[in-house]
């Protein structure tokens, strides 16, 4: 099966996290027929669950490589806005359209080709893969718990590439070596319902929320680093739920997210929203999560080897980046020095989600020649 039909074959499973749809026995099967021994893990249960992942690894020695990604999608939205069914795998003009085509089914079948390659030479050392179902949601389930799972079957690799959609404008442009990371919170702030004509007998709490959101957004967080773009809190979201025009509400919430860099922590960030609330506020409820801590993997001897790989198939000198969202990366940098690389993602997440076939198979001799450097480095 080449990297084409492999790619085809993932998009046609409809796996929208948390369902598989059959996309993580499909992989688990083309990489058994290279010779790697699987390993299935099922985490958690309903409603985030359960969530199907996937390690499979070659070879016992060092270096230990890892190839890492997943086989979930966001869902299709309006299909009729599609020119064709999303998870059909349909090829035309040269493209794979499809959801995940870009995000990130089309590297999963890349990495495959070149695993196959790498065993046509004669392999050496240690290949695997890491894969989950639970990516695109919570990731409660997913790689986290299954880098837990290496760790104590002793499966920690040196280094690992996730294929995640890196590339900006065309193949090889890009490569990420961190992330920001990631902070969700929900205030609730409570008052008591009333007349608006007798503002005495009311306690509204619009007015407080305004506050918290006034002195939160005030601070300038940083001006960001070498690698770092700065921090920045954005209110997503505000909700009272009010359909009358004289009843002063009983509460008032909203949502904020901080993408933060390396000059933050999560926890400091959380306890500095929390006394913030509570100086307007005291009774408020509030509600963080951190899904994700800013990491940087320094430019060293894992990005430059990317680098390499990448100039030599397609000549251009990839930039070392850490913009974007938060990705599996986050996780796996705890084991091992980890950076992305993937195809163009100008179109993951829309409609008429695609990748272009010659992509597919140029990313195939692009990790083909990472996995030659790493396991035949030049003398």
């Amino acid at each position: 099966m080449t990297a084409i039909d492999l790619a085809r074959a993932l998009v046609r499973c409809p796996s929208v996290t948390p369902a598989d749809a059959g996309a993580i026995p499909l992989l688990e099967e083309a990489l058994k027929a290279l010779g790697f021994r699987t390993f299935r893990l099922t985490f958690g249960g309903p409603p985030d669950g359960p969530v199907e992942n996937l390690f499979a690894r070659l070879g016992e020695g060092a270096p230990h490589f890892a190839f890492a990604g997943h086989t979930d999608v966001v869902p299709a939205g309006d299909r009729a806005r599609w020119s064709v069914d999303p998870f059909a795998g349909h090829v035309a003009d040269g493209f794979l359209v499809g959801r995940g085509a870009a995000d990130m089914k089309g590297a999963l079948a890349a990495m495959v080709e070149a695993a196959r390659r790498h065993v046509a030479r004669g392999g050496g050392g240690s290949l695997s893969f890491i894969v989950t179902g639970d990516e695109e949601g919570p990731a409660t389930f997913g790689t986290d718990r299954l880098l837990d799972w290496m760790e104590a079957h002793g499966h920690v690799p040196d280094m690992c590439l996730v294929g995640e959609p890196t590339s900006v404008r065309a193949l090889g442009d890009c490569v990420k070596i961190g992330r920001r990371g990631s902070l969700n919170a929900w205030i609730t702030v409570l008052g008591a319902q009333g007349h608006v004509a007798y503002p005495d007998r009311a306690d509204n709490p619009v007015r407080r929320l305004i506050r918290i959101l006034a002195e939160l957004q005030a601070r300038r967080l940083d001006s960001g680093t070498e690698w770092f773009s700065p921090s920045n809190l954005e209110v997503v979201d505000l909700e009272v739920g009010n359909p009358a025009t004289n009843v002063i509400p009983a509460r008032a919430s909203a949502r904020l997210n901080i993408r933060f860099n390396d000059c933050h922590r999560g926890a400091d960030l959380a306890g500095w929203i929390e006394q913030v609330v509570a100086s307007h506020a005291p009774a408020a409820e509030v509600k963080i999560r951190i899904s994700g801590e800013a990491f940087l993997t320094s430019p060293g001897p894992l990005s430059t080897l990317v680098q390499q790989a990448i100039e030599a198939v397609t000549g251009v000198r990839p930039a070392l980046s850490t913009s974007g969202g938060t990705s599996d990366a986050r996780f796996i940098r705890r084991l091992c020095p980890v950076v992305e690389f993937g195809l163009p993602g100008s179109t993951m997440h829309q409609v008429d989600e695609q990748a272009a076939l010659a992509d597919i198979d140029l990313l195939a001799e692009i990790y083909d020649a990472v996995l030659q450097r790493v396991f035949s480095p030049p003398r």
